[in-house]
This record gives C-alpha cells, sequence and structure tokens, in this order.
C-alpha cells in the first residue's frame, strides 16, 4: 500500500530528538577533584612563605600549586593571599581559613603515624621532649623514672634547649612538647602552668646580710650579683625588678646553671636570686636563704604544646605523670592567642 504522508511528515519524525539542556549549576574547576589537595598547597605556602617552597616541599610544580592555591579561591569566593609581596601573607580570610585547615592537614599527614602509634600499643614509639637545664635536673627526674617504669620500651629523648631554640624545635615538629617557664606566651602555643616556685636570695652563711630578717632590694646593691646569662630569663628578670623600682645594682659574674651559681655563693664571690626550683635540702648547710616574693614575681613552670599539633598515646601518657587531664578540653587543636 502507498504511503500517502507528505514528506514534510516523515522528514521531521525521522529527525533525532534534542535533549533539553542541563540546568546550570556551580562552576567546576579542573583542580576540584581533591580539596585536601587544595587545603595542603594552601597551607604549605602559609608555612613556607612562597610558592616555590610549597612546590619543592609537596614534590609538585609551581604551576600546579598556583592552580590549586587559584581554585581553591574561586570555590570558596574569598581572596586568600597577598601575592604582590615578596612573602606570601594572609588575609583576614585567609588567617580564618588557615587556622581551620592545619590540623586538618597535618591530621591526615599524620595519620599513618597515629594508626602506628595506636596499632604497636604504648609499650613502643617515641616521646621527644625540649626542656632547659634547670627543669631537666629539678623537675623531670621523678617523671622520667616513673615513665621509664610503666613505659621500658619507649625511647625517650631530652633536647637540653632554652627561649627560642625550644620554641623552633616545638614548631617544626621535632618535639611532642616542651617542658619549662614562660614568661611570654606566642600565639600559636598552649602553655599550661603547673608548678610555681619562689624567687629565693642566697648569701654564704657568713654574710652580713644572711642573719637580717627583713631584707630590702636596697640592701643588695652593695653586693656584686651572681647571674645567668643576659639572654636568659632569670637575668632579664633581675634588670627589670631593680630598673623599676630604681635601685642600683651591679653583676659580679654571669654564669649558667644553677648548680654552678650556687656554688660561687657558697664559695664567697657574690651573691645571686635563684628560683626555687633549685634549691635542696642539702643547699641549707651552705647556703643563707630568703624568699624575695615581695619584690620578685613567682615563676611557673608547665607543659608547652603547639596548637595543632597531634599528640601520640605515649606523649599524653608523659603528660598525664605531670598533671593528669592537662590540655583535656583540647587546647592544643585551638588557634588564636593564648588565655594565658
Amino acid at each position: 500500500m502507498r504511503n500517502t504522508r507528505p514528506e514534510s511528515v516523515r522528514s521531521e519524525r525521522a529527525k533525532p530528538r534534542r535533549r533539553a539542556p542541563a540546568a546550570a549549576g556551580p562552576a567546576r574547576f579542573y583542580y576540584k577533584g581533591n580539596r585536601l589537595k587544595q587545603l595542603r598547597a594552601f597551607c604549605y605556602a602559609v608555612k613556607f612563605g612562597s610558592v616555590a617552597r610549597a612546590a619543592d616541599a609537596l614534590f609538585l610544580s609551581p604551576s600546579s600549586v598556583s592552580l590549586q592555591l587559584s581554585a581553591l579561591e574561586k570555590e570558596l569566593g574569598a581572596h586568600l593571599l597577598e601575592r604582590t609581596r615578596p612573602r606570601l601573607t594572609l588575609t583576614s580570610e585567609g588567617q580564618m581559613l588557615y587556622d581551620m585547615a592545619r590540623p586538618l592537614v597535618e591530621g591526615i599527614e599524620g595519620l599513618d603515624q597515629q594508626f602506628r602509634s595506636q596499632r604497636q600499643g604504648m609499650d613502643q614509639g617515641e616521646v621527644n621532649i625540649a626542656a632547659g637545664a634547670s627543669t631537666i635536673q629539678y623537675l623531670l627526674p621523678p617523671l622520667v623514672r616513673d615513665f621509664r617504669e610503666h613505659h621500658p620500651d619507649v625511647h625517650l629523648q631530652l633536647s637540653n634547649v632554652t627561649g627560642k631554640d625550644g620554641l623552633a624545635l616545638l614548631r617544626s615538629d621535632q618535639v611532642d612538647f616542651a617542658v619549662g617557664s614562660m614568661l611570654d606566651v606566642p600565639h600559636d602555643v598552649s602553655y599550661e602552668p603547673v608548678h610555681f616556685f619562689d624567687p629565693m636570695l642566697i648569701l654564704p652563711l657568713d654574710h652580713p646580710l644572711a642573719a637580717k630578717s627583713d631584707i630590702r632590694l636596697e640592701d643588695l646593691s652593695p653586693y656584686g650579683l651572681i647571674l645567668p646569662p643576659q639572654r636568659l630569663t632569670t637575668y632579664r628578670l633581675v634588670d627589670l625588678v631593680f630598673q623599676q623600682r630604681k635601685v642600683p645594682y651591679r653583676v659580679a659574674i654571669e654564669v649558667g646553671g644553677w648548680e654552678v651559681i650556687k656554688q660561687y655563693v657558697a664559695m664567697g664571690m657574690g651573691i645571686s636570686i635563684v628560683t626555687g626550683i633549685c634549691l635542696t635540702d642539702d643547699d641549707n648547710n651552705r647556703l643563707a636563704v630568703h624568699n624575695m616574693r615581695r619584690y620578685f614575681p613567682q615563676r611557673s613552670y608547665g607543659v608547652v604544646i603547639r596548637k595543632g599539633k597531634y599528640l601520640s598515646p605515649q606523649a599524653r601518657a608523659f603528660i598525664d605523670l605531670v598533671k593528669p587531664g592537662l590540655f583535656a578540653r583540647g587546647d592544643y587543636y585551638e588557634s588564636g592567642h593564648s588565655e594565658r
């Protein structure tokens, strides 16, 4: 039977139907595939201060890192980094993201270590601690003994450093935490004081001030002081108090180490102001001691942790010996300024 349909109808039916265009969605970028890569590139760029150095650390090309950063800014709709200066700097929004992203990135990067630590249990692994000489000598020995008794197979390393060197080890993750005294707490660390010690004036037993019951700061002016080096906190603190009260003083000897200072004082070479942490019962047989808290502030000793730092079970076990439940609120994950 002959087909009587018009040619135009047959041609129209033969044409394939076109699908309606899909609804427009959010813009997609080439580097959106892995948000972790973007955040790692961002955190490393902030840490090292340049795209090139971040690329070296990540084993990527600078162009790849730049694309990661650009994609992150486009997707978040925020300007995160100032690139016009020699060193990359954070905008206010960039600082906000960095504070949020750094614990996440470090947590992922430390996942293998965390897993191995958990799998091995508490009887293996290592704990690295930064501490000054006085802390290692007077405060840590009973803690180290207790830790070794309970965890004999955990490798314990004590780095004898002070001040900026200790903070550098902390910030570069070469140590798990630090134990010591802090006067000024940087914004990127948390400090929890545990022990408090009074400032003590020490003199030879036959010194003219030894038997005096009420010693004023002015009474010390005629006598030469034996103090730690100027770079250390004790020297600066003593100088500050004398300067504020406009009392003249003179330093006879600068020498490091409380034991050396006590020995020199006992030999009659001068007097000194030390922190009570270094005084023992045996010192009463060779030194006259007077509390100087009336003029000088107490010194606190505690634990210092970099904010965002993951603590292994072994490191936590040692800190619990210092004080149980220290940092239980998760302060080491928080960002911003220290409460202290």
